[in-house]
């Protein structure tokens, strides 16, 4: 399904993620609490909830970046140790292919991104279509590790003949909101995403893997040139 615009081919990638922000206010239900993720096109999603913030209980939230923003708008915040399930969470992707697995982490928040969306009973992925893949692998592979372990699951890495690279913030390691680091991982296809995620997860030092497989998106609402177009998996 597709929801048309006119004169969507004028429109710039901010105002595509403003779109699909906007239209994931539909699987947003009234008194309840949402799950928010982080990123650019997460943004987007926040300035459109600001419009129905007292229709809702308030939010759990993926990363401080996005917590900041959402008690900025005065929606509360909760804690996700205080929500036993949510209806949704809604969040973006660096990579989505046609049955709904996602590469994530190119904001650094992948762990708690991977934790809230298991709190949830569906996964609304927004983005452009510049994220529709047929394989995952294209977009370095964020991995969350500790980071005594760094050396080693590179290593690891390189003997599946990808290329682990440390992320790198203001000439230093890059620290997650949970105090790890990032490898990015190029020269990958992961064929087949629920078995990677499964084996990269059990490396000794891996807090968590970039690719969300187990936690999948139930629906991606794609900005494209033709407007907001609906997949559902």
């Amino acid at each position: 399904m597709t929801t048309p615009t006119a004169s969507i081919a004028s429109y710039s990638q901010d105002e595509l993620k403003a779109l699909v922000g906007q239209a994931a206010l539909a699987y947003v239900k009234p008194g309840e609490i949402v799950g928010v993720g982080t990123g650019s096109t997460v943004n987007k999603f926040i300035e459109a909830l600001d419009g129905i913030k007292s229709s809702i209980a308030g939010a759990v939230s993926s990363s401080e970046a996005s917590t900041e923003r959402l008690k900025a708008l005065g929606i509360r915040v909760f804690d996700a140790n205080e929500v036993s399930s949510l209806s949704v969470y809604i969040d973006g992707a660096d990579e989505i292919d046609g049955q709904g697995f996602m590469v994530k982490g190119g904001g650094a928040a992948l762990t708690r991104e991977k934790i809230v969306a298991a709190l949830a009973r569906r996964f609304v992925c927004i983005a452009d279509a510049s994220k529709l893949v047929d394989k995952l692998g294209r977009f370095p592979l964020p991995v969350e590790v500790i980071p005594m372990a760094v050396g080693q699951i590179a290593r690891r890495f390189e003997a599946m003949g990808a290329k682990a690279t440390l992320r790198l913030k203001d000439g230093a390691a890059l620290v997650t909101d949970n105090g790890q680091h990032i490898l990015d991982v190029q020269g990958l296809e992961i064929a087949e995403p629920l078995a990677f995620e499964s084996e990269v997860n059990q490396w000794p030092g891996v807090v968590t893997v970039g690719v969300f497989a187990h936690q999948k998106a139930s629906v991606c609402l794609l900005g494209t040139p033709e407007g907001v177009k609906t997949l559902e998996y």
